[in-house]
């Protein structure tokens, strides 16, 4: 899966609702989805958008984008409240349940008509939910059920261009990451992380000091960028990381949280004249969280209860909904080994 970029639609007020519907159906007519799955997302931004305007009061936004992954077409939707949550998320999907006196169709046809469906509410914080709808009749079967990942990738307000990006690769030793950043935001920005990709994509290099390396060489004719790769191989069953900037990382497992701290430096311009790797034990750290400077420094994920637990879009989005800054290009990218 390679950079991806959510488009973003604010829903503060109900006479935007119309729109919304519009645009969304928009972007899936424009991926040639079958006309029963157009309809099935129709009907589920719908009752989105009716549980916006009942409930939510502090404002709420989508974030919607079409993804390839493993020959895989689908849509992909973010929908996040500043809501008062929902205590018992049980009771609430069950039919006919409603809190409103209507008929209690919501989340529990919105979960139907999805072909993967996840949600996530705190009381006094607000609610995700993601879905996925394939562009295929039958929902595939992953390739990969051993990783669990996710990417949320949205541009400055305002801006269609993100100077942020990731990339993930699988090869016959496991897999590998990039996380990376270009210096400030807008189309330069974009220039250096595209090249940062396309230099991680076809490196052979087994070691992520090596990797860091030689993306340096390959974007020096660009404004530079920060990154972070993470090698996981599945025969040592260990991560190999190297960073040189500011994207943040924490690594967890069980009971168990470690920061990597990358060196100083801009990939493309002044790296340290030596790096090296740190590696970690998958027994000890199966799971890292990595965002870029667009998300405020002191996030934490401890905030959420059993939140780790949730499909990765969800724990991207919590991160994204409760620290992001606004002004500036955001990534988060979650990343499990089951």
């Amino acid at each position: 899966m390679v950079n991806i970029v959510f488009e973003r639609f604010v829903a503060d007020d109900r006479s935007y609702f119309a729109l919304i519907k519009k645009d969304i159906h928009r972007i899936i007519s424009n991926g040639n989805f079958p006309k029963t799955s157009i309809n099935n997302l129709d009907i589920i931004i719908a009752e989105l958008t009716s549980n916006l305007q009942k409930y939510s009061t502090g404002g709420a936004e989508f974030l919607v984008r079409l993804c390839k992954d493993n020959a895989h077409e689908f849509l992909e939707v973010v929908c996040m409240d500043n809501g008062p949550g929902i205590a018992n998320l049980t009771k609430v999907l069950n039919d006919h349940f409603s809190s409103s006196n209507t008929l209690g169709h919501g989340l529990g046809s919105i979960r139907r008509l999805s072909d993967e469906f996840d949600i996530y509410s705190q009381p006094g914080w607000g609610t995700i939910i993601v879905i996925r709808i394939f562009k295929d009749p039958q929902k595939p079967q992953k390739e990969s059920p051993q990783l669990r990942f996710g990417a949320l990738l949205v541009p400055k307000f305002g801006e269609i261009s993100c100077g942020d990006g990731y990339c993930l690769v699988r090869n016959r030793n496991g897999f590998r990451v990039l996380v990376a950043d270009g210096l400030g935001h807008g189309p330069d920005a974009q220039t250096a992380v595209k090249a940062a990709i396309d230099t991680f994509i076809n490196c052979k290099e087994e070691q992520a000091n090596d990797v860091v390396k030689v993306i340096h060489q390959n974007i020096r004719k660009t404004r530079g960028v920060v990154a972070n790769v993470y090698l996981f191989n599945t025969v040592k069953k260990e991560w190999n990381i190297c960073g040189v900037g500011n994207i943040s990382t924490k690594f967890l497992g069980g009971v168990l949280q470690k920061n990597y701290i990358p060196y100083n430096g801009i990939i493309g311009h002044n790296i340290p004249n030596t790096l090296n790797d740190v590696m970690l034990k998958k027994e000890d750290y199966n799971q890292f969280v990595a965002c870029s400077d667009g998300i405020r420094s002191r996030w934490d994920l401890l905030k959420f209860p059993e939140l780790l637990k949730r499909d990765p879009m969800i724990i991207t989005a919590a991160v994204y909904k409760e620290f992001a800054r606004q002004n500036d290009d955001m990534s988060v990218v979650s990343c499990k080994i089951l």
